[in-house]
């Protein structure tokens, strides 16, 4: 897996199509990112020592690896833009 853990990417399939995003966390077994704000699902949390409360909480979802693309930062893009013009 190329994508690892602080790198941003952009989102090419499913609902959050386009969003870009910063990877919180990478499950290599099953080739899956997890993107801060994309995929994000409601979680039913029942009362319990941790959170007296419970509730309906928001949390971002794993989304597959193939489905996100690494966003290339603007100082390497030129970098390789002025090394093609060059050849």
């Amino acid at each position: 897996m190329k994508i690892k853990v602080n790198d941003n990417v952009v989102v090419l399939a499913g609902k959050d199509k386009g969003k870009t995003g910063r990877v919180m966390k990478t499950l290599r077994k099953k080739d899956r990112v997890v993107v801060e704000g994309i995929n994000m699902i409601k979680k039913h949390q029942k009362p319990n020592n941790a959170n007296e409360n419970g509730g309906i909480f928001e949390m971002e979802a794993p989304i597959h690896v193939s489905n996100v693309k690494k966003v290339e930062t603007d100082a390497k893009a030129k970098k390789e833009e002025k090394k093609a013009k060059k050849d």
